[in-house]
């Protein structure tokens, strides 16, 4: 068992040998099941006073990387075993470790960061990040992302992204084309955002266009952005002859919402509202474009593969 201790260094002498211990365990040059030396052995060695040893060795006891009887020497815990205290210090067992032998290398706690940052950016994504800066839209644009890639979903605005660029850590970012060059340039060169376009209205246009009588025409969003957008896009369908009643589905007055389509004669909803919205001619006005919303799963898979 090779451990090498520092008496100059301002780490105590305890938790060098803790950490250098749990370092040895975790990229197994020290075997489950192997003996460690006695108390006295490894003090001599080290040439530091044996309590700290002892101390060393009850505390790797306590946080159950080394087991033993009494009367017997100390041996290192079995993988099954040990992962009962990983549960719950496994990571913070292994960042002590990484930490204790970049400073014996001499590699400062900043060199450390740096590369272990440009390493994760590096990794392949476990998840989908929506960039967008309209909060409502944001969270729209989230939940049909989440419904049809079935991955874990994650947004954040764009000025989030540009003051952190760690927030697309482990992530696979997702941008709206008129966003997608100010969102690519908060990313690394090597993972670009994936664009995903807006479906048309064509087939909901043709719908007001089929109606015999003078309608109320109701459309609820969570979201503002999209709310704006259609009424700009259905105006010239609904003319003067059809009313157009816009209801913002807000967290604090969803009730009062509903209530105001009780004379509406057709209901568009967004994927979000749709859940929520009780009618008998509502109907889903979905956001993104269906062969953008595949495009967008083939890129996560083919991401976690390569």
């Amino acid at each position: 068992m090779e451990l090498r201790i520092s008496k100059e260094s301002d780490v105590p002498l305890h938790d060098q040998v803790v950490e250098q211990v749990v370092y040895l365990i975790l990229t197994a040059q020290l075997q489950p099941g192997q003996p460690m030396p006695s108390v006295r052995e490894l003090a001599r060695v080290l040439r530091i006073h044996h309590n700290t040893v002892s101390e060393a060795y009850q505390e790797l006891v306590r946080r159950k990387w080394l087991a033993g009887r009494r009367g017997s020497r100390l041996t290192v815990r079995p993988a099954e075993a040990a992962g009962d205290a990983r549960n719950a210090r496994d990571l913070d067992d292994l960042i002590n470790a990484t930490l204790a032998m970049a400073r014996r290398l001499g590699f400062s706690a900043q060199a450390l960061r740096e590369r272990v940052r440009e390493r994760l950016l590096a990794e392949p994504p476990d998840h989908l990040l929506i960039v967008e800066q309209a909060p409502g839209l944001r969270e729209l644009i989230a939940e049909e992302v989440r419904r049809a890639t079935r991955r874990r979903v994650e947004s954040c605005s764009l000025d989030d992204l540009k003051t952190d660029h760690e927030i697309c850590i482990g992530a696979l970012a997702v941008a709206t084309p008129y966003a997608l060059s100010d969102v690519n340039a908060c990313l690394p060169k090597a993972r670009q955002a994936v664009s995903v376009t807006f479906a048309t209205a064509k087939e909901h246009l043709e719908r007001i266009g089929r109606l015999q009588e003078p309608s109320v025409i109701a459309v609820v969003s969570i979201s503002q952005t999209f709310l704006r957008t259609a009424q700009a896009v259905l105006a010239p369908s609904l003319g003067a002859r059809h009313t157009l009643a816009l209801t913002h589905l807000a967290p604090q007055r969803r009730e009062a919402g509903r209530e105001a389509l009780r004379g509406a004669d057709l209901v568009f909803c967004d994927s979000a509202a749709i859940r929520s919205i009780k009618h008998p001619r509502r109907i889903h006005y979905q956001l993104l474009a269906p062969d953008s919303l595949a495009s967008l799963k083939s890129a996560m898979e083919s991401s976690e593969s390569g």
